[in-house]
């Protein structure tokens, strides 16, 4: 039996096959296309792959925003999403009805934390508890406590929060287009361009502006460390990279001034980090270990309807 995953990305979506574990057997990458073109790819791909062995379930995974309330009748859907042509789609549901198998459903945010939780767990240096926060378009989170996804009613939305603005920066109103400054209006990709009407990676590491968004993401740091008190924050996205995490460390170390101790040991190298590999890497990891609980899930309700039959 094989497990599936599919990832709906900014481009792309992602596709892949296990042999029933973490061990990948196949990976192909389909263009985010109109939903019609795109579904059409997705099915065929794993159409295919089922031909020769059967899929047991496949995790799915997808660019917000998403309704993620079971018991809401849009369950599964892309909502109001920017994408073009993808805002009001039944994503799991035409999924659903063309693949035939048990499937897990989650933002690509959540499937990526928990991939980062699987393998801390495959590398024998367990994560029971992180946030993973990634700044790219948007500010987007994923929290794991105790190997559970946490966020019942949708995902965390930590980059809308509103962080303290510095002196040097109250004149800039944000590029959120319902919160103006927050997070995210202050850090995302959208906000250089509209400073500097330059990309953000057109943006010098020397620019005083990163100090601004080191202190911004610092903030947010310091909201998930009291709220959760997690064993480690997990940074990721376009925005991200190692001059800045440096930066965020330090603006976090002067904020926060060693309230209570931070992750294991009260290290704060180890505390505050990247990704251990990429996210569309640990995006599979997280989609295939969420599908095998689905499919176990959707065993033991059959299994369940069995004895039930059997005792009338």
């Amino acid at each position: 039996m094989l497990l599936g995953s599919i990832e709906f990305r900014d481009r792309e979506v992602t596709c892949a096959v296990s042999d029933g574990h973490i061990n990948i057997k196949d990976k192909v990458e389909i263009p985010l296309d109109d939903p019609k073109t795109t579904f059409y790819n997705i099915v065929k791909y794993f159409k295919n792959v089922n031909r020769i062995n059967p899929i047991g379930a496949i995790g799915v995974s997808s660019f917000g925003p998403l309704e993620l309330r079971n018991y809401s009748p849009k369950y599964g859907y892309i909502t109001d999403s920017s994408r073009k042509n993808w805002s009001n789609i039944n994503l799991l549901g035409t999924l659903k009805h063309y693949l035939n198998c048990p499937m897990s459903f989650t933002t690509d945010v959540n499937s990526t934390a928990y991939g980062e939780y699987i393998q801390s767990i495959l590398n024998d240096k367990p994560i029971m508890s992180l946030v993973y926060i990634t700044i790219s378009k948007g500010v987007g989170a994923g929290i794991i406590n105790n190997g559970e996804m946490i966020g019942y009613q949708g995902s965390p939305e930590i980059g809308h929060i509103y962080p303290k603005r510095p002196q040097n920066d109250q004149g800039f109103k944000g590029t959120c287009p319902y919160q103006g400054d927050c997070l995210e209006g202050l850090v995302a990709e959208p906000t250089f361009q509209a400073r500097f009407n330059k990309s953000y990676n057109e943006i010098s590491m020397f620019n005083p502006i990163w100090d601004d968004v080191a202190y911004y993401i610092a903030q947010s740091i310091i909201q998930a460390t009291l709220f959760i008190r997690p064993q480690k924050i997990i940074l990721g996205g376009t925005i991200i990279n190692p001059i800045l995490l440096k930066k965020i460390k330090i603006q976090f170390n002067r904020l926060f001034n060693h309230y209570v101790p931070v992750g294991d040991h009260d290290n704060l190298n180890n505390y505050i980090t990247l990704l251990s590999s990429s996210s569309s890497k640990l995006a599979i990891i997280g989609n295939i270990s969420l599908a095998k609980k689905a499919y176990f899930s959707n065993f033991d309700m059959y299994q369940s309807s069995i004895a039930a039959q059997q005792n009338n």
